[in-house]
């Protein structure tokens, strides 16, 4: 605790200058950093020391903690809990909050919640967004309720999810295997036709797809095996291997001879590479491939091809179509994916199953004929 002047650099146009630094013991043994905002005078930065820690309650936390306060320690508190691409996500939904920020934690309320609807609802934002931005106040609330003793009942009650009915749904977008086989045919670099056949037909995530070393595949046997995810531009890393996004994302996958022939070409090219070794990332070297660099091929290859852009994610949309159109039933597509739901599958891909549900009424009007 400490009493001090900042550097001029960081003086105010007023004349602003003198701070307090407060460490603040929390109930998992670890501290939180406090530091004030800019006063004048000494004397005015010591008075405002002295308030806060008077406000320090039993448990390490202020009673006029802000929302902003709140913020800060249930990230510092998910920090070990949660994987690095949550807290990522963390960051992003944070700057949607910033209403909230100079509210009083315990004078936080329903009127606070519905004016912050409001400032949502004005922005262009898919209403699934909205609702993963509701879902992020929720677990900083109900971690302010479980560890700081911040009550919401009467809050919790009235507080409800954003639905727009008039939201059209996003069209999806997908190849036809005459599509795809019309862009691959494009395609003469063995290294982004391989990785452009592992996206399509086993329909793999794009950091699922570039976390692929050549241990995870089996020759023999004819399968891959997901087990990391590379996840890029987070906290100034050029990439993060991180485990896969749910527990059945971690999956193994049958592969097709085509894919297994094209792999065991691009296994031997790379072999010739000096520092070669099985650790190698399947798509890339000792690094794996760059979104960038997939996104720009992908590109490429639809204008000469003459096909309609996609998405890399939208080849995963494509493995979908192929399964579901040639017999595969919403459990198979399911696990093939690696949803952790089967009601995620057919949230997704409902509108695929028309015409399998049109086979069942078929079905029905022959044993009637």
């Amino acid at each position: 605790m400490a009493v001090r002047q900042v550097s001029e650099k960081e003086w105010t146009k007023d004349g602003r200058k003198w701070v307090y630094e407060v460490r603040i013991p929390l109930y998992d043994g670890k501290y939180k950093y406090h530091k004030s905002p800019k006063f004048l005078t000494k004397k005015e930065a010591t008075a405002a020391e002295r308030k806060y820690l008077t406000n320090i309650e039993n448990n390490g936390v202020s009673s006029d903690m802000t929302f902003a306060e709140l913020c800060d320690l249930h990230f510092e508190y998910q920090k070990d809990k949660v994987k690095v691409t949550t807290l990522h996500n963390y960051k992003k939904r944070r700057d949607h909050l910033k209403l909230f920020d100079n509210i009083k934690v315990r004078e936080l309320n329903i009127n606070h919640f519905e004016d912050w609807k409001k400032e949502m609802n004005s922005l262009d934002l898919a209403t699934r967004t909205k609702n993963d931005l509701y879902k992020y106040l929720k677990s900083i609330l109900n971690y302010g309720s479980k560890w700081h003793d911040f009550h919401y009942n009467n809050m919790y009650c009235k507080m409800t999810n954003f639905d727009n009915p008039n939201e059209m749904p996003k069209e999806m977008e997908f190849w036809t295997y005459e599509e795809f086989t019309q862009f691959i045919n494009v395609e003469t670099d063995i290294m982004f036709k391989t990785l452009f056949e592992t996206l399509y037909y086993c329909g793999l995530r794009s950091g699922e797809v570039r976390g692929l070393t050549w241990r995870d595949i089996d020759f023999k046997i004819k399968e891959l095996s997901i087990k990391r995810n590379i996840v890029s531009n987070i906290d100034n890393h050029k990439f993060l291997v991180v485990p896969p996004k749910t527990k059945l994302s971690a999956r193994t996958l049958p592969m097709p001879d085509v894919l297994v022939n094209d792999l065991k070409i691009l296994h031997g090219y790379q072999e010739n590479f000096y520092g070669f070794n099985e650790d190698w990332y399947v798509f890339g070297n000792f690094e794996p491939i760059s979104k960038s660099m997939m996104r720009e091929r992908k590109n490429r290859d639809c204008k000469l091809a003459g096909v309609k852009q996609i998405r890399i994610h939208d080849f995963r949309h494509s493995c979908a179509s192929l399964l579901i159109n040639n017999g595969a039933n919403i459990t198979m597509v399911a696990k093939y994916l690696g949803h952790s739901k089967i009601d995620e599958t057919l949230n997704t891909y409902s509108h695929m199953f028309k015409g399998k549900l049109d086979n069942i009424v078929d079905t029905i009007n022959k044993l009637n004929e």
